[in-house]
């Protein structure tokens, strides 16, 4: 897909198909894995920024929690729409718009993949896309 690009192209790339990978990063000295990919040292155990690695994360997981926001005063998104807590099977949780505009559907513990949605076009007219998460099942 090379007319694409990503909104946050430091977390995702715009190129994917199917299930887009995450840009996070692993710490060598103990281990801990992590989203959004950070330079300033290992969270877990303070190792320096020379000890983290650049790594890929697989876009799955499972459905922590949910909440659907009805009332929202920005303009980058129209409400109703659901921000999902997704545990990664990589390691992290993180924080995520769901492509479920209301929780209708939705049960803790479904597994998650994510996925790539057109958020417009820049001033060039190519087509962005953000990062969302989908019960895995809609997405076959």
């Amino acid at each position: 897909m090379p007319n694409r690009t990503a909104v946050h192209s430091e977390l995702y790339s715009p190129d994917s198909t199917g299930n887009p990978s995450l840009n996070g990063g692993k710490c060598r000295a103990c281990g801990y894995v992590f989203f959004p990919p950070q330079r300033y040292g290992c969270e877990s155990c303070g190792a320096p920024p020379d000890k983290l690695d650049a790594v890929q994360l697989a876009g799955r997981g499972t459905l922590h929690s949910y909440a659907t926001v009805h009332l929202y005063m920005g303009t980058d998104i129209k409400a109703p729409f659901t921000i999902g807590l997704i545990v990664l099977d990589d390691g992290p949780a993180i924080s995520s718009t769901l492509t479920n505009r209301t929780d209708e559907g939705l049960a803790i513990g479904d597994r998650m993949k994510s996925v790539l949605v057109a958020a417009g076009t820049d001033q060039a007219g190519i087509e962005m896309v953000e990062l969302r998460f989908a019960k895995a099942e809609e997405c076959k």
